[in-house]
């Protein structure tokens, strides 16, 4: 278990289980991988020793339990939220899946981030935008870092919650291959839930752009959707503002597209 040997270096799993204060069967349970009998007591005193963060603590819980189960075939977005997504006139929005694949987004979302309508399926992904498009970099700037390794910290949240599901493993092995900047993050095993976050992007229309990003998830979805909502500072973004190749824009104008694969 990466995290708990990250917590406690050079601690073999006796003494990692006496500083918890448990024993070491159920220890070496949780290093398998096999937690479901571990109650939530002893993983909160595992938690506890190890000096775990809060987010690093529900992580281990998620991991210790049996996984979240996803519609393995889900590709529409259902017409309720698409409705949604038409309604954020003022907010660039999208539609994203348990492995950062965007399955619908609205037009200022083209206008903010460019051009990923036009990527294939397998490759329209916000890992992909950050880790493999040149241009995603030059939006983010000096940024780039951080807002690199909060995503590589929320992969790992997901791979917690969603333990097993070969798409995210293979999404996240293709990434290692693809890019050594996302191999480097993901050995340091940070662990971080994204919530709210500002970005500061230079846009190539309207320059700087601080957005107020929120990650909504939605409940009891059998997809395992989330909403990814941006709000800008009033005044400072418009619906009209073109970015990107004119085919792009004629994607944006479709407002929501349906990927035809999400395995």
């Amino acid at each position: 278990m990466p995290l708990i040997a990250r917590a406690a270096p050079g601690h073999r799993s006796a003494e990692s289980a006496l500083l918890a204060g448990v024993s070491i069967a159920h220890y070496t349970r949780l290093e398998q991988g096999n937690g479901d009998s571990v109650s939530d007591e002893v993983l909160a005193a595992i938690g506890a020793a190890l000096r775990l963060e809060p987010d690093e603590l529900a992580y281990l819980r998620r991991i210790a339990r049996r996984p979240t189960p996803c519609a393995a075939d889900a590709s529409d977005v259902p017409a309720g939220l698409r409705y949604l997504l038409e309604s954020f006139v003022m907010t660039p929005a999208l539609v994203v899946g348990r492995y950062t694949q965007i399955v619908g987004w609205n037009r200022l979302a083209v206008a903010v981030f460019g051009d990923f309508p036009l990527l294939p399926d397998h490759r329209r992904t916000l890992s992909h935008l950050l880790f493999a498009e040149p241009h995603r970099r030059e939006l983010h700037g000096a940024e780039w870092e951080r807002v690199a390794r909060e995503h590589v910290a929320h992969l790992r949240v997901l791979l917690g919650r969603f333990r097993g599901d070969p798409a995210l493993a293979a999404h996240i092995d293709q990434l290692r291959e693809l890019s050594t900047d996302f191999a480097r993050l993901w050995a340091k095993h940070p662990v971080a839930q994204v919530r709210n976050r500002t970005y500061v992007l230079h846009h190539p229309i309207v320059g700087e752009l601080a957005l107020h990003g929120e990650l909504v998830a939605l409940p009891a979805a059998p997809s395992c959707f989330g909403l990814d909502l941006f709000a800008a500072e009033p005044g400072s973004l418009r619906p009209s503002v073109p970015y990107g190749s004119s085919r792009a824009s004629e994607s944006g104008s479709r407002v929501i597209h349906r990927a035809s694969e999400t395995a």
